[in-house]
């Protein structure tokens, strides 16, 4: 075997592992906080605690994914979060049961992610030939949906037969198993930035990161794009349960069957784009697939049938690989290998807080418009705007491949 293809493997088993173990616990905290509070604060405070550390850290976190061994980071921050885990499971066991304390670590693990992610993002062409980064990319984008997919159920049963700090333990041990793997069977040198002697400040580079995106136009343009495009994504993402069970009836099987039929589409999508690797021009299977996904958006606002509307999500699960993958691989052809982290770190902030952010806006407003509507109008805004990527003339000269 090609030594990148032995390298990459170990290093997607490790993530996977991690990531296993990190969503298994999240979800059983979001069910614990449900089922013992049945408090809509309650479960807004875990939300805000889950993403506002990564929001103001990632930037940050990119600065050291650009100085430092990107690896060490992400075994760093998956031991950061462990051990924070831990801590909160002995807690547990003593008997000091309060929810604020799955708040703070909430917002522990999501200072963990911010340094893990932009770490990934940066190292992943570090280990693999340019040519095969989108059939990495998408392959790693279906295994995460399928630990997405399994991970709330996994967690919702264990709940049933297990106390929550024991759940805790099964993260300490996924991210200790993912720890020995990077630490002891892949072994690839820094990046070129990370073996020099760092002259600059910590915060002139984190200027200079901010400054290389000024200087590059289609970077700025895919950021605000994908700033646009998430605001948009908040109804389709948050309040697609809320009109099921407004519209459709209150059955726990409808609200499972949504997100399991989002889930298989994401990881069939992930496979398709595996196996095909996209149009040649990067930009317009983004485009694609957002005018995919803004139809679909559209559809869930006026079809009348359940097992129609159904198709419809799955098939907005299938489009989201065919935009995510492009649009990473895209960022790690052409950034600078020594920006990546600060790119990255950038996009993090990015993805991490748009979705919630809309939801400030349009979850008090399903109060007073009905949801459909909202669908709608959102669909059509995010096809607009996926018209305005395809004929932007900057997009589409960035998304031409490399020579």
């Amino acid at each position: 075997m090609e030594s990148w293809k032995k390298n990459i493997i170990l290093f997607l088993t490790s993530q996977t592992i991690s990531l296993f173990g990190s969503s298994l616990v999240q979800y059983a905290i979001l069910w614990y906080i449900t089922l013992e509070t049945q408090s809509g604060v309650m479960m807004t405070i875990s939300i805000i605690c889950g993403f506002l550390p990564t929001l103001f850290l990632s930037p940050f976190a990119g600065v050291w994914a650009d100085r430092y061994n990107r690896k060490t980071l992400i075994m760093l921050a998956d031991a950061f979060i462990a051990a924070s885990t831990l801590i909160v499971a002995i807690v547990f066991m003593l008997g000091y049961d309060h929810i604020w304390l799955l708040f703070a670590v909430s917002a522990v693990r999501s200072l963990g992610t911010a340094i893990q992610m932009p770490a990934v993002g940066a190292y992943i062409p570090q280990l693999v030939p340019v040519e095969m980064l989108t059939k990495v990319n998408a392959a790693n984008a279906s295994i995460q949906s399928t630990v997405f997919l399994i991970s709330p159920m996994i967690a919702a049963a264990l709940l049933t037969i297990s106390t929550i700090e024991w759940i805790f333990m099964i993260d300490v041990v996924t991210a200790t198993l993912a720890i020995m793997v990077l630490l002891f069977y892949l072994h690839v040198p820094a990046h070129a930035k990370a073996q020099l002697q760092q002259t600059l400040s910590y915060f002139t580079d984190l200027k200079k990161g901010f400054a290389y995106i000024g200087r590059h136009s289609y970077i700025k343009g895919l950021f605000i794009f994908c700033g646009v495009f998430f605001l948009l994504l908040a109804p389709a993402s948050f309040l697609t349960p809320l009109q099921v069970t407004r519209t459709f009836g209150a059955d726990v099987w409808r609200l499972t069957a949504i997100e399991v039929l989002f889930s298989l589409g994401m990881i069939g999508g992930g496979l398709l784009m595996a196996a095909w690797g996209g149009l040649r021009n990067r930009v317009y299977t983004m485009t694609g697939a957002t005018l995919a996904f803004g139809g679909c958006t559209l559809a869930l606002g006026l079809v009348p049938n359940f097992w129609i509307y159904l198709a419809f999500m799955g098939l907005a699960g299938i489009s989201i690989p065919f935009f995510n993958t492009p649009f990473t691989v895209l960022l790690q052809e052409k950034v600078d290998p020594n920006m990546l982290g600060r790119v990255f770190g950038v996009f993090s902030m990015i993805s991490s807080s748009m979705m919630p952010l809309g939801m400030l806006f349009f979850g008090p407003l399903a109060d007073r418009m009905v949801i459909e509507k909202m669908l709608v109008i959102t669909g059509v805004l995010i096809c607009i705007e996926g018209l305005l990527l395809g004929l932007s003339r900057v997009m589409v000269e960035a998304g031409e491949p490399l020579p």
